[in-house]
């Protein structure tokens, strides 16, 4: 009786248990560090829910995190190894035994932060995470460092003539839209991408800039471009600024290939490539400066991407990206463009879904999400922005066109998220298939990575020769 008894009043505790309980027992099998100069993230992976509670001390900076319900293992010891010297945000890391069955962390941090804590459910390859982002009180202003780049470099300036572009191939059938339909059980749409007509600029010379004399300047001549504040503070040149954006980073990997290569690693690899030729070039003697959304290895949530190229007031935006699908057939290169009503064809649309889901897997704080990042994200599309992306998403894919296959020999549309910047024209480009095991060789190739970032510079200076860049003075704050 006695047993009968207490097997009742154990049944009703655990009937009782509240959220607070099931983290109980939880086991922590991954912890992850990720700095950059916006902010260093902490990730602790579990396989149940953890609960927390944290404070955050301000003199000295740190945060102190007590996570309930576990005991300190071996994965949680490893948080402390993986701290790097060179981070910009957390300097030391503290991890102890806090009582029974809780562990507290202390993060001493080097400078005033404003901290984020929470948890994100299961997704993709991802079991349960608990969050900590550390974002620095005092945050960098990234045109001001451009600016600078540029009064320290001397006038470094390049304006070789490009060659013509070769003229794409005629548009193919599209077989990934196919596929697509026969997946979801629908039609794709007869003649789709032919609705979204798009001329195919071919870029022209771009002049070596005429000597200038240190004579008193005669009187400005008319010119097709705005002449107004055509150069910036303090002795600064007009530049030319072209967010790059390495697409997926941190703890978001992107797609990746059956030989293990990830997307996130080959994007930002061809992405210090272009930069180089950015910053090595001009166009009718304004120099060319790029900007990356991500310059390492950490996740940027898309409407941060696009808010980072509107603060520098980015000319263009280009996103970097690697194609891939269920199977391994598709392969060649794409260009994408914003679209405000439905997608060109079935596979656009369907590659618009799977990249605007890098939040869902990068991890993002819902409640850190205001109501005026939801309107940047939806609303922020004009039909300025999409004609003027078209035209650069057209020159860019003349140029890639020379040094590979194509996967559509004309600019797509979708609802792209992180093109959603009304002011600046911005396209997505799929460097290849990295679910083609042989485009996932080439992805990796030196010598693809070096062709491709060629064409696009091409097509950036083709561009810049139809479409020269509007006046503006850029201010530092």
């Amino acid at each position: 009786m006695m047993l009968r008894r207490s097997f009742i009043r154990s049944g009703a505790v655990v009937l009782s248990l509240s959220g607070l309980d099931i983290a109980w027992g939880a086991t922590i099998f991954n912890v992850r560090i990720w700095p950059a100069p916006d902010y260093s993230r902490v990730t602790i992976e579990s396989d149940a829910p953890l609960v927390v509670t944290h404070s955050f001390m301000a003199n000295p900076p740190r945060l102190a995190v007590d996570i309930q319900g576990i005991t300190l293992n071996p994965a949680l010891k490893e948080l402390v190894g993986k701290l790097r010297a060179d981070d910009p945000n957390i300097g030391e890391i503290r991890v102890s035994p806090y009582g029974t069955n809780v562990v507290r962390l202390v993060l001493e941090l080097k400078q005033a932060m404003r901290p984020q804590v929470f948890s994100l459910a299961p997704v993709a390859a991802y079991r349960h995470r608990l969050v900590f982002d550390l974002y620095p009180e005092a945050e960098p202003d990234p045109l001001d460092a451009l600016i600078n780049q540029r009064l320290g470099l001397g006038g470094k300036r390049s304006d070789k003539p490009q060659p013509a572009p070769a003229t794409p191939a005629a548009p193919e059938p599209d077989p990934l839209g196919e596929l697509i339909a026969q997946r979801s059980g629908t039609s794709p749409p007869p003649n789709a991408a032919a609705t979204v007509p798009v001329p195919v600029p071919v870029p022209v010379p771009v002049p070596a800039p005429a000597p200038v004399a240190k004579a008193p300047p005669a009187p400005p001549q008319p010119t097709p471009a705005p002449p107004a504040a055509a150069t910036q503070p303090d002795g600064v040149d007009r530049m030319i600024i072209i967010a790059l954006d390495p697409g997926h980073g941190g703890e978001d990997p992107g797609a990746i290939g059956p030989g293990g290569t990830q997307e996130k690693d080959v994007v930002l690899q061809l992405a210090y490539l272009l930069r180089e030729r950015i910053n090595n070039s001009s166009v009718k003697g304004m120099p060319m400066r790029a900007f990356m959304t991500r310059d390492a290895d950490y996740f940027v949530p898309l409407h941060v991407r696009v808010q980072k190229a509107r603060r520098v007031q980015a000319d263009l935006l280009v996103s970097l990206h690697a194609d891939a699908f269920f199977t391994p057939d598709p392969q060649g290169a794409s260009v994408f463009a914003l679209s405000q009503g439905g997608a060109s064809s079935s596979a656009a649309r369907w590659m618009a879904d799977k990249e605007n889901k890098a939040d869902l897997i990068g991890g993002i704080n819902i409640k850190a999400k205001s109501a005026e990042v939801q309107s940047t994200l939806l609303d922020m599309s004009t039909t300025a922005q999409i004609v003027d992306s078209l035209k650069l998403g057209s020159t860019l894919l003349s140029e890639v066109a020379r040094v590979g296959k194509l996967h559509k020999g004309q600019v797509e549309q979708a609802a792209f998220a992180v093109l959603k910047a009304h002011d600046i024209p911005s396209v997505l480009v799929e460097a290849a298939f990295i679910s083609n095991p042989a485009e996932e060789a080439k992805l990796t190739s030196e010598v693809f990575q070096t062709q491709f970032a060629d064409a696009l510079m091409r097509g950036l200076l083709g561009y810049f020769a139809k479409n020269p860049p509007l006046a503006r003075k850029r201010t530092v704050s």
